[in-house]
């Protein structure tokens, strides 16, 4: 489906998730086009996971419909439909030998390591090495996982998501135990994307405001399994969507295109 030529990535409709009798995510409505950048916040157990799961088509719906990429969860073929959509995940398990342009191609087969026989074409090499490069990993790009720093692994993992040319990119708290100049380099990198990958969608995943790029387009803010917020970033990031969301008085600023999030101080009488 297209609206003024942007085509839907995302659609979820009405959709609820229970699993052993508790309901994790309740009615959501989500809608994703093509080169916007979206963010899921909220606070733990809001439900944030469980919607990237179905954005990732690794979770079906209690209720409901998802469709990823024009294709409807449920008559689909899953795994064949996640080759399709790159994922970063700074928990993502990678032996300790495999070199950051080795880590790069294990995006073509949706894998850990490169599979023993796989032979990537020319054309996917050049991607890998394109990429490695745009991303700043060309001096390191010989070098094994175990030597490389928490911000090197952010940006391996970025491009080997980014290798397939994927229409759909997701972001789980991607920025996961860096440090503040590392985290600012990665974040750097997301916001770039826009020029290197001008129509890809992407869904970020976090729960700290000082953690989205300051091209995030959208944000969807939830609490309880249930949507406080859903719209422009600008409309949707306010102290009073954050403050229902988190369930203490919290005051939002943006400066330089980026947020910030403190407490509101309350008086208390003497």
């Amino acid at each position: 489906m297209m609206i003024d030529n942007h085509p839907f990535v995302l659609q979820i409709r009405d959709v609820s998730v229970v699993r052993q009798g508790r309901s994790l995510i309740e009615h959501v409505d989500l809608d994703v086009r093509a080169g916007e950048q979206w963010t899921l916040l909220g606070p733990n157990g809001a439900g944030k996971s469980t919607l990237l799961a179905l954005c990732g088509a690794q979770l079906h719906p209690t209720t409901g419909t998802v469709d990823v990429l024009g294709h409807r969860l449920g008559r689909v073929d899953m795994r064949s439909l996640r080759t399709q959509i790159g994922h970063v995940d700074p928990r993502t398990r990678i032996d300790s030998y495999v070199t950051v342009r080795e880590t790069v191609l294990t995006g073509l087969y949706a894998s850990t390591s490169v599979p023993r026989h796989a032979a990537p074409t020319d054309i996917e090499q050049k991607q890998a090495e394109e990429l490695i490069v745009a991303l700043g990993l060309d001096a390191i790009a010989g070098s094994p996982w175990s030597v490389l720093s928490q911000g090197e692994r952010g940006r391996t993992l970025i491009a080997r998501a980014l290798v397939t040319e994927p229409d759909l990119l997701l972001l789980d708290e991607p920025t996961t135990g860096l440090d503040l100049a590392a985290r600012e380099v990665l974040l750097g990198i997301i916001a770039n994307l826009r020029q290197l990958r001008p129509e890809l969608a992407s869904v970020l995943v976090t729960h700290h405001l000082e953690e989205l790029p300051a091209t995030t387009t959208h944000a969807l803010v939830l609490a309880g399994g249930t949507v406080v917020a859903c719209g422009s970033a600008d409309n949707t990031l306010t102290s009073d969507t954050i403050t229902r969301a988190f369930g203490h008085p919290i005051v939002i600023e943006r400066r330089a295109g980026r947020w910030s999030a403190t407490g509101a101080v309350r008086a208390h009488s003497i």
